[in-house]
């Protein structure tokens, strides 16, 4: 019995296999294979490897000092009967910043004139007495003596007439100085004392403080060996300067490097630099901490990419070049520098070539990539932007 059903499951599954073959034979196309899935393309966004003039900086951390800095103070003491200027004003040398009550200096200039003009007058009768005594003394009728003692008479005269001369001049002097004005130009800061307050010379914060913000000069330091090329570019000509505000996006100003410290900061093994800047529009501020940027040459053919575009890795910096197949190949690079979001590069990649600026993080050697144009372009860089904010 048991024979049997073996016997009979052999011969059913012959049949089938049989049958399999009746129908391949019958249709004259020998049977598919599965199909396998294909992987889809991953969406990146791409750059351009671009090729032009890149300028070459130095970065720093400066510190804006104004050139000149003048705290006014009165060389006189005396009540303040008018201060006209506002604070925050540009001034220049010579405008009127207080006045101080000028009737006593007045009055002692005119003291002075006085006792000139008596002195002169006592001089110009003692010179004609002594016009008078040199004939007579010619003929007898006076004596050696009397005429010595009016010529010393005479010249005691005119030495009081040069004193008061010395006494009016002071005292033209004082009165000037009941008129404050700016020393240099610059804009004023906050007043310190009122019309009506009695100003003195010993005042320790003076009237008001001066400062000049044209031009202006800000410190900064670099590493001690950035110094030779500083010093062969130097040689060369005046190297630019280019001022930033502290997040870096907006330039205030641009000038040239006005000279390099004459010695090494031993304890951070730096150099300080002093740039010189027009300042047009006072958007350097005394005190005011900027990033600065020394260019110190132009690379004329240089190759550049987005500043995304450059990965990290054990091996170091690489990126994904798109290759024409839309595949994607990882190529070593070197970075010279990264400024202005663009990476330039020094070897790796040539002009023209296409490369992942966003999207790497599902990609690896030889993955199929769909470049994303337009606005689907834009909204995966944005996309990327608030994942990278994500903590």
């Amino acid at each position: 019995m048991r024979r049997r059903i073996i016997l009979s499951t052999a011969l059913a599954v012959l049949g089938l296999g049989g049958a399999a073959v009746a129908l391949t034979h019958a249709s004259g196309r020998p049977a598919k294979p599965p199909a396998t899935a294909t992987a889809p393309a991953v969406p990146v966004v791409a750059d351009t490897v671009k090729s032009g003039a890149v300028p070459i900086y130095l970065y720093g951390i400066g510190t804006v000092q104004a050139y000149n800095t003048v705290v006014v103070r009165s060389q006189i003491q005396g009540e303040l009967t008018q201060i006209p200027f506002v604070e925050g004003q540009t001034v220049h040398p010579g405008d009127l910043l207080a006045q101080i009550d000028p009737r006593p200096y007045q009055a002692q200039l005119d003291q002075a004139m006085a006792n000139r003009d008596r002195d002169q007058a006592q001089l110009a009768n003692a010179e004609a007495n002594l016009q008078r005594y040199l004939p007579l003394l010619a003929k007898g009728f006076a004596t050696p003596q009397l005429v010595d003692t009016q010529k010393a008479q005479v010249a005691q005269i005119a030495a009081a007439v040069k004193s008061d001369e010395a006494i009016i001049e002071s005292a033209q002097v004082q009165l000037g100085y009941t008129r404050i004005t700016a020393p240099i130009d610059g804009v004023t800061g906050i007043r310190q004392l009122d019309i009506g307050n009695i100003i003195h010379p010993t005042d320790p914060n003076g009237l008001v403080v001066v400062t000049q913000l044209q031009p202006i000069s800000v410190i900064f330091t670099l590493p001690e060996a950035d110094l030779p090329q500083i010093q062969l570019q130097m040689a060369k000509g005046q190297l630019a300067v280019l001022a930033y505000s502290q997040d870096d996006k907006i330039q205030l100003d641009e000038g040239t490097l006005a000279l390099v410290d004459n010695q090494i900061i031993q304890t951070s093994g730096s150099v300080r630099l002093k740039a010189k800047f027009p300042n047009p529009a006072h958007r350097l501020w005394p005190g005011e901490l900027v990033n600065i940027r020394l260019l110190i040459d132009t690379r004329p053919q240089g190759l550049t990419v987005a500043s995304p575009v450059v990965q990290q890795g054990p091996q170091g910096a690489y990126v994904y070049v798109i290759k024409p197949d839309d595949t994607i190949e990882s190529r070593a690079v070197a970075v010279a520098q990264i400024s202005g979001g663009r990476a330039l590069i020094d070897s790796g990649l040539k002009a023209g070539e296409q490369v992942v600026a966003d999207g790497q993080s599902r990609l690896q050697p030889g993955s199929r990539v769909k470049v994303l144009t337009g606005e689907a372009a834009l909204e995966a860089a944005r996309q990327s932007a608030q994942q990278a904010d994500i903590p």
